[in-house]
Protein backbone atom coordinates (compact mmCIF):
# COMPACT_ATOMS: atom_id res chain seq x y z
CA UNK A 1 0.00 0.00 0.00
CA UNK A 2 1.50 3.13 -0.78
CA UNK A 3 1.12 6.75 -0.67
CA UNK A 4 -1.50 6.95 -3.54
CA UNK A 5 -3.54 3.83 -2.74
CA UNK A 6 -6.74 5.14 -1.43
CA UNK A 7 -6.82 7.63 -4.34
CA UNK A 8 -5.85 5.14 -6.72
CA UNK A 9 -9.15 2.96 -5.71
CA UNK A 10 -11.41 6.30 -6.19
CA UNK A 11 -9.89 6.95 -9.59
CA UNK A 12 -10.39 3.39 -10.71
CA UNK A 13 -14.11 3.75 -9.49
CA UNK A 14 -14.86 6.84 -11.79
CA UNK A 15 -14.42 9.48 -8.68
CA UNK A 16 -11.82 12.65 -9.68
CA UNK A 17 -9.11 12.89 -6.27
CA UNK A 18 -7.27 15.77 -5.24
CA UNK A 19 -4.43 15.60 -2.76
CA UNK A 20 -0.89 16.91 -2.09
CA UNK A 21 1.91 15.17 -3.33
CA UNK A 22 5.31 16.15 -1.30
CA UNK A 23 8.81 16.02 -2.34
CA UNK A 24 10.98 17.49 -5.18
CA UNK A 25 11.14 15.44 -8.02
CA UNK A 26 8.26 17.20 -10.13
CA UNK A 27 9.66 20.93 -9.14
CA UNK A 28 8.71 23.14 -11.80
CA UNK A 29 5.58 21.55 -12.58
CA UNK A 30 4.20 20.40 -9.26
CA UNK A 31 5.58 21.81 -5.80
CA UNK A 32 5.85 19.90 -2.77
CA UNK A 33 2.55 20.48 -1.06
CA UNK A 34 0.35 21.84 -3.99
CA UNK A 35 -3.28 20.87 -4.27
CA UNK A 36 -3.16 18.14 -7.49
CA UNK A 37 -6.78 17.46 -8.78
CA UNK A 38 -6.65 13.83 -10.81
CA UNK A 39 -9.49 12.63 -13.20
CA UNK A 40 -9.77 8.97 -14.90
CA UNK A 41 -8.65 9.14 -17.86
CA UNK A 42 -8.79 7.42 -21.20
CA UNK A 43 -5.17 6.03 -21.51
CA UNK A 44 -5.72 6.57 -25.57
CA UNK A 45 -5.91 10.31 -25.21
CA UNK A 46 -2.47 10.59 -22.92
CA UNK A 47 -0.04 12.56 -24.60
CA UNK A 48 3.89 13.28 -23.92
CA UNK A 49 3.98 15.79 -21.28
CA UNK A 50 0.45 15.00 -19.24
CA UNK A 51 1.64 14.71 -15.14
CA UNK A 52 -0.48 11.23 -14.64
CA UNK A 53 -0.72 9.13 -11.48
CA UNK A 54 0.59 5.82 -12.18
CA UNK A 55 2.29 2.69 -11.07
CA UNK A 56 6.03 1.70 -11.93
CA UNK A 57 7.52 -1.15 -10.78
CA UNK A 58 5.28 -1.40 -7.85
CA UNK A 59 5.48 2.44 -6.85
CA UNK A 60 3.19 5.10 -6.92
CA UNK A 61 4.21 8.42 -8.59
CA UNK A 62 2.51 11.53 -10.09
CA UNK A 63 4.81 11.97 -12.92
CA UNK A 64 5.29 13.01 -16.84
CA UNK A 65 4.77 10.83 -19.68
CA UNK A 66 8.06 11.00 -21.32
CA UNK A 67 7.32 8.93 -24.60
CA UNK A 68 4.61 6.75 -25.99
CA UNK A 69 5.28 3.47 -27.96
CA UNK A 70 2.14 2.03 -29.37
CA UNK A 71 0.96 0.50 -26.04
CA UNK A 72 3.34 1.41 -23.84
CA UNK A 73 4.16 4.87 -22.04
CA UNK A 74 7.79 6.37 -20.43
CA UNK A 75 6.98 7.97 -16.68
CA UNK A 76 9.45 10.04 -15.49
CA UNK A 77 9.97 12.80 -13.39
CA UNK A 78 10.62 16.85 -13.93
CA UNK A 79 14.43 16.20 -12.99
CA UNK A 80 15.78 14.12 -15.91
CA UNK A 81 14.68 10.75 -14.54
CA UNK A 82 13.29 7.72 -15.92
CA UNK A 83 10.67 5.80 -14.00
CA UNK A 84 10.62 2.89 -16.71
CA UNK A 85 7.70 1.78 -19.14
CA UNK A 86 4.38 1.14 -18.69
CA UNK A 87 1.17 -0.68 -19.63
CA UNK A 88 -1.96 1.50 -19.92
CA UNK A 89 -3.08 -0.69 -16.48
CA UNK A 90 -0.22 1.04 -14.95
CA UNK A 91 -1.85 4.89 -15.57
CA UNK A 92 -5.03 5.44 -13.29
CA UNK A 93 -5.31 9.30 -13.99
CA UNK A 94 -4.47 12.72 -14.94
CA UNK A 95 -3.79 15.88 -13.35
CA UNK A 96 -5.65 18.48 -14.55
CA UNK A 97 -5.16 21.08 -11.78
CA UNK A 98 -2.84 22.23 -9.53
CA UNK A 99 -3.20 24.98 -7.22
CA UNK A 100 -1.56 26.45 -3.70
Amino acid sequence: MGWASSSIEKLKAGETVSFRPRGNSMRGKVESGQLCTVEPVDPSTLEVGDIVLCKVNGREYLHLVKAIQGPRFQIGNNRGRINGWISAGGIFGRCVKIED
